[in-house]
């Protein structure tokens, strides 16, 4: 339940797991000790709820999310100890209400295929959301991943994690984030997630992150691989056509190996 009044927003799960809210409030924070992207304001937080500053809202325009873009970059670069570290003093990670687990990774291959994948088959299969036939293709791109196709060498950046549009807020004052999935991953994995929902000015977006930090070569043949993670969480609760997409997005990461 979401509830509030005057200069704050107060969130309330009666069932929310241990440290559910207590992560949200730490990503938030060690996502805005890195002074890039704004992110909401936590004012109070308890086991089962969160208050936040409540934000006005504003439309999108092209000069805000060149500025987003420009942000994002310095967020991700402000790092993280290793691929898949939580934001400090957090033990449990969640992305949405489902729990994934933390790792120390030194790299992004290894960590991603077990720790931001895999786990999500089985409750998909089970759910009838994905065939076995389909969990095995994406199992076998996950074993590419994992043996380092696409490792290329660049630090664990400081991701939103959870970074469709429904959690980037366009205020007067330009974009403010909320619901983050926050921890140590790969830059390009946070792109692929706007990519994947759709978001407003996207390109432009993109222009204001490269004028910042320069995105690597063939990055847009890589976003796929990205989207393995949402899609397979997707998978494993919101339907059918999630199953398909992520097997989708396996055979078109199994194509760039």
């Amino acid at each position: 339940m979401s509830a509030g009044g005057g200069t704050t927003f107060r969130k309330e799960r009666s069932d929310a797991p241990d440290g559910f809210f207590a992560a949200e409030a730490a990503g938030l924070r060690w996502l805005a000790e890195a002074r890039g992207v704004r992110t909401a304001q936590v004012v109070a937080v308890e086991s089962a709820a969160i208050e936040l500053e409540r934000l006005q809202t504003a439309g999108p325009d092209r000069a805000a999310a060149r500025a987003f873009g420009r942000a994002l970059a310095v967020t991700h670069d402000a790092g993280a100890l290793a691929y898949g570290s939580p934001p400090p003093g957090v033990e449990a990670l969640f992305i949405g209400a489902r729990p994934q687990p933390a790792a120390a990774e030194k790299t992004w291959g290894a960590f991603y295929a077990r720790d931001r994948v895999l786990p999500f088959l089985a409750p998909a299969v089970a759910a009838g959301f994905l065939t076995e036939t389909e969990a095995h293709v994406v199992r076998e791109a996950c074993a590419a991943i994992a043996r380092g196709v696409f490792d290329d060498g660049d630090v664990p950046a400081r991701l939103h994690g959870d970074l469709w549009h429904g959690n980037v807020l366009w205020t007067p004052d330009g974009v403010v984030l909320i619901d983050p999935a926050a921890h140590g991953g790969h830059r390009e994995t946070d792109l692929a997630m706007l990519d994947l929902f759709g978001c407003p000015f996207l390109e432009d977006i993109l222009a204001g992150y490269d004028e910042r930090h320069p995105l690597a070569d063939g990055w847009r043949d890589r976003i796929p691989v990205h989207q393995l993670h949402p899609l397979a969480v997707h998978a494993a609760g919101h339907g059918r056509h999630y199953g398909r997409a992520v097997t989708d997005a396996a055979r078109q990461t199994l194509a760039l190996v």
